[in-house]
């Protein structure tokens, strides 16, 4: 989508801007998960977005299996774009960025509210401990080696946590 690779970030974060990090895919991504569009005329009319870049989005969360395309006609406007459940499960991404952007870029209040639409409630993401519950302070998430990632960068990321133990440590 981006027109580049991180081949040498062995990250998730990396492989998913990949596939969705670009802004107009998440603008059609929020839109298909939350505003309900399909055809590719719906897309170009909400987003105002020029067609050779819409369809080459589209193409790309299709060849990604974000989307399917389900041809309608001969005419593209017609076409929809139906999200996989690797297209729906990107929702709780978007909420996440539509949380920090209330907090931080949206000076007149959150424009969008989530709501679960069985009995009403404000829906959120928020960060959890599988053990303790709600994570408040955001300082004590570390960041270590999974089991994608190669032997000897986990080995390097376990020496710089070790080296900044060392560190912090009291005397």
């Amino acid at each position: 989508m981006l027109g580049n690779t991180y081949d040498s970030q062995v990250c998730s974060i990396a492989r998913a801007l990949e596939l969705v990090g670009e802004r107009w895919s998440l603008l059609i991504l929020r839109n298909a998960l939350f505003a309900g569009s399909t055809r590719y005329g719906e897309f170009q009319r909400s987003l105002g977005i020029a067609t050779n870049i819409l369809q080459n989005r589209l193409d790309g969360l299709v060849a990604a299996g974000i989307m399917k395309r389900q041809p309608a006609s001969q005419q593209p406007e017609l076409n929809e774009y139906v999200l996989t459940q690797k297209g729906r499960d990107f929702a709780p991404a978007l909420i996440a960025l539509t949380e920090w952007g209330d907090r931080w870029a949206a000076p007149d209040g959150p424009p969008i509210l989530y709501r679960h639409a069985i009995c009403g409630s404000a829906v959120s993401i928020g960060v959890q401990c599988a053990t303790c519950g709600p994570v408040d302070d955001l300082v004590a998430i570390q960041a270590l080696p999974g089991p994608g990632m190669p032997a000897d960068r986990a080995d390097r990321v376990r020496q710089r946590i070790a080296a900044q133990a060392l560190t912090i440590a009291p005397d």
